[in-house]
C-alpha cells in the first residue's frame, strides 16, 4: 500500500477518526504493511505486544484457550477494525491469540514506536484515549447483556451482531460472508456445538436462515429478531 492509501485508510479507522491530516501522516510514517495467509496466526495468546494491528482487507478471529484446549472466540474482525482492543495503552501482553480466516492485509503500528509519537505529540495521545474510553464502554455493555441470557438468546443475539457488523442485504436477505464453523459460533457463545447444531436446524425448518459453506443467510430478519425477544 502506498503512502497516500495508508493515510486514507487510517483516517477511515474509528480510533484516529479526530486526527488532523498532520497527526495522521505522522501515524503513516509508523505504518507497516503486513499480508497473512489464511489460517495464519498473527500472535499468540500471552505473547509479548509488539504491535497493533488494523485489517485493510480480510477477516481476523480472535481467542482464548482454556487449560483443556478448547477455543473461546473472543471475536470477528473485519475490514477497518483494530486489534487487540486494549490497543496501546497498556505494557500487557497480548490478551488472545489471533488468526486469519482468510487471506488478509494488515496494517501494524509498532507499540514502542507509537508510545514514542504519543509523547512527543501529547494531542494524539488525548484524542486517542476519549475514542479508547467510548470503546471500553461499548464492550463492557456488551459482556453484561450477554452475561444475563440462556443459551439460545446468546447465540441469537450473536447471529444478530454479526448481521449488524458483517452483514449485507442481498434481495432482502441478509448475507453474512464469514467461514464460520458450528464450532465457532458455540465458542463465541460459549456453548457446545450440538446445541448450536440443534438451534439451526430449528430455525432452518422454520426458513429463517440457512447456513452454508463460507456464509450464514438469514432469510428473514424479522423473524430472527422476534426469536430473540426484539420488536
Amino acid at each position: 500500500m502506498n503512502k497516500e492509501r495508508t493515510a486514507v485508510f487510517l483516517q477511515r479507522v474509528p480510533l484516529f477518526h479526530d486526527l488532523n491530516g498532520e497527526e495522521i501522516a505522522r501515524v503513516e510514517e509508523i505504518t507497516i504493511s503486513r499480508t497473512i495467509g489464511k489460517k495464519s496466526t498473527i500472535f499468540t495468546e500471552g505473547s509479548e505486544k509488539e504491535a497493533v494491528f488494523f485489517i485493510q482487507d480480510g477477516l481476523v478471529k480472535t481467542f482464548k484457550t482454556d487449560e483443556n484446549g478448547h477455543e473461546q472466540i473472543v471475536s470477528f474482525l473485519k475490514s477497518g477494525d483494530m486489534f487487540p482492543h486494549t490497543g496501546f495503552f497498556n505494557q500487557n501482553p497480548y490478551p488472545a491469540t489471533a488468526e486469519a480466516i482468510v487471506e488478509t492485509l494488515l496494517l501494524a503500528i509498532p507499540v514502542r514506536k507509537f508510545e514514542h509519537l504519543m509523547l512527543n505529540t501529547p494531542a494524539i495521545a488525548i484524542k486517542l484515549m476519549r475514542v479508547m474510553g467510548d470503546k471500553i464502554r461499548e464492550l463492557q455493555d456488551n459482556l453484561q447483556v450477554l452475561s444475563g441470557q440462556d443459551v439460545k438468546h446468546r447465540a441469537l443475539s450473536f447471529l444478530l451482531k454479526l448481521a449488524d457488523q458483517h452483514g449485507e442485504m442481498v434481495d432482502n436477505k441478509m448475507m453474512i460472508n464469514l467461514p464460520m464453523t458450528n464450532q465457532e459460533i458455540a465458542n463465541s457463545v460459549g456453548t457446545t456445538r450440538e446445541t448450536i447444531n440443534r438451534l439451526l436446524n430449528q430455525l432452518g425448518k422454520e426458513g429463517i436462515l440457512e447456513v452454508e459453506r463460507n456464509r450464514i443467510v438469514i432469510i428473514n430478519l424479522d423473524a430472527l429478531k422476534q426469536q430473540r425477544g426484539f420488536k
